[in-house]
């Protein structure tokens, strides 16, 4: 996940594009901070009318900041987002900006709340400098399987408090990176709520753990989609196998798919962002909380 295996293919895509990482880096700012222009009331690339703020969610460990954003009027299925491994910043904004402008109220969270708000980092490109992981490190620590069960309560609480959440339908979930499980961790914590889940390029899915988060399909009511990249598939190719075992055992509907993208491919500011199988998993993603 995001590690020495994941930089190689990110420095082989970068170098099919004919750029190195630095101007990587500042593209992708540029083009981050020309689409994040916006007030409180944007329309969105669906065209919808969507407002949005910054939150603040009470949890069992402290007060964890979000970014809400939703259609201008009505209610909807709310939706929790997990960021990747660099934290809440513009990139997820923007995706849950498109997200609400299909007709979903989305909570983004800083899932590194219990460190420091958000943004922790600026773009995935700070997470590869020298400083970057070791900055991570200690708040990635804290994030252990019962945290995240806590957190995902909070969160759906939250969301269903919300006079612009339309309680009668079901939540979803989607996760990226280290937010993948997550996803699944949530459809666990809160099963009566929380019925579709989606993970993308998810780490940690299958780790032959008792609260591995396959071994928690059961404790669901969720359908599911994993969008497994090539490379992590190469790593790991029992994983997918496993989980179709699991959820097949579990009699949970799971979308299990290997996308011919590399870890990372659903996020703009990463190196490995891949458009064409972002958009394919997009679509599959807005095909799975259609039934909320």
């Amino acid at each position: 996940m995001c590690d020495e295996f994941t930089v190689s293919a990110e420095e082989a895509a970068l170098e099919r594009r004919g750029l190195d990482r630095r101007q990587f880096a500042a593209l992708s700012a540029a083009g981050l901070a020309l689409a994040g222009c916006s007030g409180s009331a944007v329309k969105a690339s669906g065209g919808s009318d969507v407002s949005e703020k910054m939150v603040s969610i009470t949890t069992a460990d402290g007060v964890c900041d979000a970014f809400f954003v939703h259609p201008a009027k009505g209610t909807h299925p709310g939706v929790v987002m997990w960021p990747d491994i660099a934290g809440l910043r513009d990139a997820f904004k923007i995706m849950a900006r498109g997200l609400a402008a299909e007709g979903y109220a989305v909570l983004v969270v800083n899932q590194y709340y219990r460190s420091a708000p958000a943004p922790v980092m600026q773009s995935f490109s700070e997470y590869r400098t020298a400083e970057g992981p070791e900055k991570i490190r200690p708040m990635r620590e804290l994030l252990d399987p019962a945290a995240i069960t806590r957190d995902a309560q909070a969160f759906v609480a939250f969301l269903d408090q919300q006079g612009e959440v339309d309680t009668a339908r079901g939540i979803g979930s989607n996760g990226y990176c280290m937010g993948g499980p997550f996803t699944v961790r949530a459809a666990a914590a809160v099963p009566a709520r929380v019925k579709a889940a989606a993970s993308f390029h998810g780490a940690g899915l299958v780790t032959g753990m008792p609260d591995s988060p396959d071994q928690l399909l059961a404790k669901t009511q969720a359908s599911f989609l994993f969008a497994i990249a090539r490379n992590d598939d190469e790593r790991q190719p029992e994983q997918k196998t496993m989980l179709r075992k699991a959820a097949d055992a579990a009699g949970r509907p799971a979308e299990i798919e290997v996308y011919p993208a590399d870890h990372g491919w659903c996020v703009a500011d990463s190196p490995a962002y891949d458009p064409n199988a972002a958009d394919k998993a997009w679509k599959r993603m807005l095909a799975l909380y259609a039934k909320l």
